[in-house]
């Protein structure tokens, strides 16, 4: 533990690099959590349901999955460098792009857009992340990622503060309590306020556009060195090596229920208040983005900590003792009602904050050059926000569906509503990730 402490997380010599790299983590952060309140603005734009308005989430995180692999080998041939220069462009143009699907008034040109947006961060997280473990020594690679993570909310915490205050609290379709009212004052006026909105809702994507594209030119002048890890190795005996790893195939599939449920948690917290706030008067009625922003305080909040004490604290351990308490939480926003249910729910982010910066930096310990290519199983996990979501969505309408009424139906839940019920998915998510941790902390004691 000692020689640990005497280990720098940041050799000086790479310090500067070093704060370039992280500098990127909070622009995906900003996207991310830009996005996840746009699930409830165009739900009521748009007039969907639950289950339609979070194509949102899986048009965002789908990118991920596919752009994952290509990232890793595009790295492998050319640089860091190149790989972020790359994903800063996609980032760009996909933002920019909201600008022409505003004006068509397409839901599904929204959808290509962030879709085009998530390539570029599915290159951003693919470069960033392998090469941040490669700035020192490998003992403190889970510790140093960690540290860069940690500006990843920071970003976060300003897409939500533009989600609520330049998006939420100007759409003219948050004056009304349900789309039928929209839809009775008539064709034309229904699509006025469409077009308004939708407008709204595109001009912050247009403006991170252009300071994304800022920012290209800021790297592009900077000098990333081109980190090694090791041998340069051609993609099979990668390939061979990775899969010899005893903690990075469970770490993928560790990462991608995290990731689910992360995105559940979040996204999840504008319904439950909506449901929340259906036995509350015009006055007393709470705000959603308010208890999100509360969230990603904790969260962040809780990554600096967490970073601080796996210095004395095994991460593996960590990891497992954290994702108890997370599954726990979430049992209680199921079993209770109210802002009970909301507090242990937003409380939930306190042990996701040093989830996948661990599960990252656990699943490629020990690896040599062929982290490159093992970088982009993880960040393909991310796919997990695409998919997990949609079917916490499809139990938030099975009342709807089945039922006529109003208010969620008990048909499955025996008395609990489906709104609460749905969190058992992210209860089963963090409670695998605490099999990973308890299974990585015995192979790393083993080795």
């Amino acid at each position: 533990m000692s020689k640990l402490k005497n280990i720098p997380v940041v050799p000086k010599e790479l310090l500067v690099p070093f704060i370039a790299a992280t500098s990127i983590f909070a622009l995906w952060g900003f996207a991310n959590d830009l996005t996840n309140p746009m699930v409830a603005a165009f739900k009521k734009v748009m007039i969907l349901s639950n289950k339609e308005a979070y194509n949102v989430q899986f048009a965002f995180y789908f990118g991920y999955g596919v752009m994952a692999i290509p990232a890793a080998l595009f790295i492998r041939k050319f640089s860091y460098k190149s790989g972020i220069l790359l994903g800063l462009a996609l980032y760009a143009i996909g933002a920019v792009l909201f600008y022409p699907a505003a004006l068509e008034g397409s839901y599904t040109y929204f959808l290509i857009s962030l879709f085009v947006i998530t390539c570029g961060l599915g290159f951003l997280e693919t470069t960033s992340n392998p090469l941040i473990l490669s700035m020192g020594d490998s003992s403190t690679a889970t510790q140093r990622l960690n540290l860069a993570q940690s500006f990843n909310p920071i970003g976060s915490l300003t897409g939500m503060m533009i989600a609520k205050f330049v998006v939420l609290d100007r759409i003219l379709s948050a004056d009304y309590d349900d789309s039928s009212e929209i839809v009775a004052l008539g064709a034309e006026k229904a699509a006025e306020i469409k077009a308004h909105d939708l407008d709204i809702i595109s001009t912050p994507y247009i403006a991170v556009g252009l300071f994304v594209a800022l920012v290209f030119f800021i790297i592009l002048k900077t000098k990333i060195p081109s980190m090694t890890m090791g041998e340069n190795l051609s993609i099979k005996e990668s390939v061979n090596r990775i899969f010899k790893s005893k903690t990075y195939l469970a770490g993928v599939i560790a990462q991608m229920f995290y990731v689910g449920a992360q995105i559940m948690c979040w996204t999840a917290i504008f319904q439950l208040v909506e449901y929340i706030n259906e036995g509350y008067n015009e006055a007393d009625k709470i705000d959603g983005t308010f208890w999100n922003i509360a969230a990603m305080i904790l969260f962040v909040s809780t990554r600096f900590v967490g970073t601080a004490l796996m210095k004395k604290i095994n991460p593996a351990k960590m990891l497992t003792y954290f994702a108890i308490a997370g599954a726990a939480l979430c049992i209680g926003v199921i079993m209770t009602t109210g802002l009970t249910s909301l507090i242990c729910l937003v409380l939930v982010s306190v042990f996701m904050s040093i989830m996948f910066p661990t599960i990252y930096g656990l699943a490629l310990k020990d690896m040599g050059e062929e982290v490159k290519l093992a970088s982009s199983g993880l960040i393909m996990a991310i796919v997990g926000g695409a998919f997990l979501p949609k079917i916490q969505a499809a139990i938030m309408d099975f009342g709807d569906t089945v039922n006529d009424e109003e208010v969620f139906g008990d048909v499955v839940s025996g008395g609990i509503t489906e709104i609460h019920f749905s969190f058992i998915l992210p209860m089963i998510c963090l409670l695998f990730v605490a099999l990973y941790g308890i299974y990585a902390y015995r192979v790393t004691k083993k080795s």
